[in-house]
């Protein structure tokens, strides 16, 4: 008898990994109109996409299923690949009472402010997004918690706290002295081994990529200009330390003396880029740089700064008046000299959830509905190193997918109104 219980025990433990490995259930996404693999630009009709185990499998002719296989009938949409935001700030939103929040949210609260946004942008079809910039405990957790299904929202490429200079943007400014230091963080520096120290130790926390502010930046409550605020010697230090750790590094720069200076350091891509000028764009294409022209952040700070329900302080209103009528001819200017530009919104400057407004700026500042489309697929997914996970829907990649009613290639703002979402294979909407 104890031989037959061994045996049949032995058996099970046998058995249980073959189990445990058994092909999860296919979804049968069937498409009226699929744009797979944005690079190529290829539109085709009736197509099945298979998807399994969160990715997808292998794209089929026409409408088909098979047995105990889910079905989606997208067969009167237009599907195409999840859209990447390369420039958020999901913890938080500009408003009347930023400020405020600044001093009385915990790292706790800010996480779950960030859920109810990470949920929100999700629904508009950005499956995956870029974090530059905010409270290191509350972003680091959000990502984890988004990337265990313990809460819904996008994957998130995270910074964490930007690397800045003492008393420049991305440090506290505008508040009593005792607060501003116990509000500093850690990633502030002065001085080329400060720098590197302020790099490793983000790293160190758990930083997905390297976010410095080479310039003034319109939000920071301080009149000390757009213009460039670390030396060279310091861009040099940080843009190496970053690299030797395996992190790409972004810079927030406006003025076109610190975009340049960043770039000769050899930094990989640029936010914002107000003043970009000819020796910028140059060097952005001789370092095979990318630039994130976030034209919302632009267009919503000047619409703030220069209405009736103006909440911003008069060294933030002043900045925003300077910046915001100019990043639209910049990014055209940009894109006319074949810089290659990813997708990015600035969005917590602006509403979580509108992303998808860009495109339609994008489109004014003369790229096409399919060029627009795929700064935020292939272009964006490239820029973050995620060229291999996400970005088209070819075999192998992640099961990331939206699908909207109309052609967004000959209309873009139909990407303002996603009807489906799906993200590692599962259904995110309706």
């Amino acid at each position: 008898m104890k031989r037959l219980v061994a045996g049949a025990l032995l058996a099970a433990a046998i058995a249980l990994p073959a189990a445990a490995q058994a092909p999860a259930q296919a979804t049968f996404v069937q498409a009226g109109r699929l744009l797979a693999d944005p690079a190529s630009g290829r539109v085709e009709t009736q197509k099945t996409l298979v998807i399994q185990n969160g990715k997808v499998v292998r794209i089929v002719d026409g409408f088909v299923s098979e047995p105990g296989g889910k079905v989606v009938d997208l067969r009167d949409s237009f599907v195409l690949p999840g859209l990447i935001d390369s420039h958020v700030h999901i913890t938080s939103q500009q408003g009347p009472n930023t400020r405020l929040d600044e001093v009385t949210q915990s790292s706790a609260e800010q996480a779950m402010v960030g859920a109810r946004y990470a949920h929100r942008t999700l629904l508009a079809g950005f499956t995956t997004v870029a974090d530059l910039g905010g409270d290191n405990d509350a972003v680091f957790a959000l990502r984890k918690a988004i990337s265990l299904g313990d809460v819904p929202g996008p994957r998130i490429v995270a910074a964490g706290s930007a690397i800045s200079v003492h008393g420049g943007h991305g440090d506290v400014n505008g508040l009593r002295e005792d607060i501003m230091h116990v509000l500093r963080p850690g990633s502030v520096c002065s001085g080329a081994d400060d720098c590197r120290r302020a790099v490793r130790e983000q790293v160190w926390k758990g930083a997905d990529v390297i976010k410095i502010t080479a310039t003034g930046g319109v939000l920071s409550n301080t009149a000390a200009g757009l213009a460039q605020q670390f030396s060279q010697e310091e861009l040099d230090a940080i843009v190496d330390s970053a690299h030797r750790m395996g992190r790409r590094v972004t810079a927030h720069a406006h003025g076109g003396d610190g975009i340049n200076s960043f770039l000769k350091a050899g930094g990989d891509s640029i936010e914002h880029g107000t003043y970009l000028d000819n020796e910028g764009i140059a060097l952005l294409k001789k370092n095979k740089g990318y630039l994130v022209p976030t034209l919302m952040a632009g267009d919503f700070v000047y619409r703030i700064a220069s209405g009736p329900n103006n909440f911003f302080t008069p060294a933030q209103t002043a900045k925003a008046l300077e910046v915001g009528p100019k990043m639209l001819d910049m990014a055209r200017r940009a894109h006319q000299g074949g810089v290659k530009i990813a997708f990015g919104t600035d969005t917590g400057v602006s509403a979580h959830g509108d992303n998808a407004q860009e495109f339609a700026l994008l489109v004014r500042a003369g790229l096409t509905p399919l060029q627009a489309i795929q700064s935020a697929t292939v272009n964006a997914a490239d820029h973050l190193g995620l060229q291999n996970e996400v970005g088209a829907l070819t075999p192998g990649k992640a099961a990331d997918l939206i699908a909207v009613q109309g052609d967004p290639l000959a209309d873009v703002t139909v990407l303002q109104r996603v009807g489906y979402v799906m993200k590692a294979g599962v259904q995110a909407k309706p």
